[in-house]
C-alpha cells in the first residue's frame, strides 16, 4: 500500500511539473510581433513598421546623455555598413527626455560625422513604450524580416554574436 501511495505521489508531481512546464513554454511569446509604430526621423520624414518588413532591422533605444550609448555608436555604424547592403537596416531611436537639439547635433555632426543609419525621436515616449515601455539605454530589439522580435539587448549588445545573428536572419527568406 505504500509503494502505490508513494509511486501515485511521484506520477502527481510529475504531472503538476509538466503542466507547469508547459505553461510556461505557451505563455512565453516566441518571436513575437516588433509593434507597429512610426518613427518621426531628424529630417522630418517617417519610417512605419511596414516599411520595414522584408529587411533585418535592429532598432536602437539610446540617449546622447548614456555614455555606454555613445560608446557603442561605433560599432553600431561598422555593423550598419557591413549589413546594409545585403538587407540590414538600424533605427536609432533617441528617449522622449533626449533634447532634439543634443540628438541632431550628434547625429549630423557629432563626433562621428553624419550617422549613415535613421535617426527617430521618440518625444512622446510612445515608440518606447510600444516596445516593452523601454528605459534603460541602450536597450535594442533584432527583428527579423517577417516583424518578429528575434533577440532583445539591454546594453550594449555582444557585436560577434549580434553579427552572427544578423548574418543567419539574412540568410532567411521573409
Amino acid at each position: 500500500m505504500q509503494a502505490a501511495i508513494k509511486k501515485w505521489s511521484a506520477l502527481v508531481v510529475l504531472a503538476a511539473i509538466a503542466l507547469a512546464g508547459y505553461l510556461a513554454w505557451n505563455a512565453l511569446d516566441h518571436d513575437p510581433k516588433a509593434p507597429d509604430v512610426n518613427f518621426a526621423l531628424l529630417d522630418g520624414k517617417t519610417i512605419t513598421s511596414q516599411d520595414l518588413r522584408g529587411k533585418v532591422v535592429l532598432v536602437n533605444f539610446w540617449a546622447t546623455s548614456c555614455t555606454t550609448c555613445v560608446g557603442e555608436m561605433p560599432r553600431m555604424v561598422k555593423t550598419f555598413d557591413r549589413f546594409a547592403p545585403k538587407g540590414f537596416e538600424l533605427v536609432a531611436v533617441s528617449m522622449s527626455y533626449d533634447r532634439p537639439d543634443y540628438v541632431k547635433t550628434f547625429a549630423t555632426s557629432g563626433p562621428l560625422g553624419a550617422l549613415p543609419f535613421p535617426v527617430a525621436m521618440d518625444t512622446s515616449g510612445n515608440i518606447a513604450k510600444s516596445f516593452g515601455d523601454v528605459r534603460l539605454t541602450p536597450t535594442s530589439f533584432l527583428i527579423d524580416k517577417s516583424g518578429n522580435i528575434v533577440k532583445q539587448y539591454v546594453g550594449p549588445p555582444n557585436f560577434n554574436e549580434l553579427h552572427t545573428l544578423i548574418s543567419q536572419l539574412l540568410a532567411k527568406q521573409a
